[in-house]
């Protein structure tokens, strides 16, 4: 997207990345209690270290208890209710896949339903049920912690970050917000400066938010920024909410962070907002992915119907929410005003509504964003027994314990590259 992207949707282009993508495979290695792969951590430490990297957040929601796919809106809203779904072989089966009671994803213990806190009680009650599938668990974030640190003089800071999970235009931008809060309260108490960064890896939506967070830390002029302040205010208007979050924004973007660069790595992203790069430093993105395709387009995830339906179950092209958590999706807020509010935003951030346009968007098969590195991964988590609640249709992979060594060292190779002699 343009520098000065002002929140416009991004594109849907199924034209060959070029050399802004990648193709890997999980290679499992030394099991994490082994001195190799600790070495391996600490290696790539001392690397972040060298490379200014002061602090890394693993941002991140749950799967338990949400509308992991956005089916809500194609539901209520869409059309689907009016049979616009007749004749379209196999489409029932998916739809049945991705509904909230049928897809097999169980709720949170308590019927917990977002907006999430983030709280050491409802982290603890995600980690109980999920472990570390979808979500960054306490025990990820600490073995990463403190296998990162051995060897660097001054500790990079890990902090792990639950968003709101609220899977809509409204609940995503006042997370947005809330995200440069924390990041802002970061930079000043571990007085970053220029020359200095924080890396977020933000898994799923949670990279949504992040694209946002591109567009609102801009340094352009944005009457798009301007339209989505006021709309989060008047929602605050609306539930007598402080509005004391948004007033930083009066002297952002210039020194949002202290001066310090803002890196953005998503894990199982799907492509809805687009990214304004004059907000960021560097950017990747990692997709669960398996070229699957006949027709050579391995950059493309494979979307056929009802084929599409046999595979699902047991994760067999890969993210299966990235490729269809798309345009057009969406949960949708509990209360009239929220839905008003909502509206208004989506009219801003998304053109896509209905079911032929989400159809539409899903069709196109897009794994990469259209800014930013993009590393298409084999994570080999197929297998003809996986449940929904163990794979979540591919997107459980990224946050595996298993996979932490893989993935930090791909993120070092692309972004943080030591200079050659």
């Amino acid at each position: 997207m343009p520098v000065g992207n002002n929140f416009q949707h991004a594109a849907y282009s199924r034209a060959d990345p070029g050399d802004r993508v990648g193709y890997r495979e999980l290679i499992i290695g030394a099991p994490p209690d082994s001195l190799a792969w600790q070495d391996a951590m600490a290696g790539i430490g001392a690397q972040l270290a060298q490379m200014g990297v002061r602090i890394i957040v693993f941002l991140h929601g749950t799967a338990l208890g949400t509308d992991l796919f956005g089916m809500q809106r194609l539901d209520e809203v869409g059309g689907l209710k009016r049979g616009y779904s007749r004749g379209i072989a196999g489409l029932d089966a998916l739809l049945a896949l991705m509904r909230e009671g049928t897809n097999g994803v169980p709720f949170l213990k308590g019927g917990l339903i977002p907006p999430f806190t983030d709280d050491d009680s409802t982290k603890r009650l995600i980690d109980e049920q999920a472990g570390d599938a979808a979500n960054f668990s306490h025990a990820y974030a600490e073995l990463f912690r403190k296998a990162i640190n051995r060897s660097t003089e001054r500790p990079i800071r890990c902090e792990r970050l639950l968003w709101s999970c609220e899977h809509h235009h409204l609940g995503r931008s006042q997370a947005a917000v809330q995200v440069i809060g924390r990041l802002r309260a970061l930079a000043t108490e571990h007085h970053l400066r220029s020359g200095e960064r924080v890396l977020i890896q933000a898994h799923g939506q949670a990279g949504l938010l992040m694209a946002l967070v591109s567009n609102l830390l801009s340094p352009h002029e944005s009457a798009g920024r301007a339209s989505l302040l006021q709309t989060l205010k008047d929602y605050a208007t609306h539930t007598r909410a402080s509005t004391s979050a948004l007033e930083p924004f009066e002297h952002l973007p210039a020194q949002a962070l202290n001066g310090a660069t803002l890196d953005v790595v998503t894990l199982g992203t799907p492509v809805r907002y687009g990214w304004d790069p004059s907000g960021l430093g560097k950017l990747l993105h990692i997709v669960n992915h398996r070229p699957m395709r006949v027709d050579g387009k391995r950059w493309l995830a494979k979307m056929e119907l009802p084929q599409i339906t046999m595979e699902m179950p047991i994760a067999w092209g890969g993210d299966y929410v990235q490729q269809l958590a798309v345009g057009g999706t969406d949960a949708m807020p509990p209360s009239p005003d929220a839905k008003a509010l909502n509206k208004v935003l989506w009219e801003l951030l998304e053109p896509y509504e209905g079911f032929e346009r989400w159809l539409e968007c899903a069709r196109k098969s897009v794994r990469c964003h259209n800014d930013g590195q993009c590393l298409l991964v084999d994570y080999k988590d197929s297998t003809a027994t996986s449940t929904a609640k163990e794979h979540l249709y591919g997107h459980a992979a990224y946050t595996r314990m298993n996979a932490m060594l893989f993935n930090t060292t791909e993120i070092v190779r692309t972004l943080y590259p030591l200079p050659s002699l």
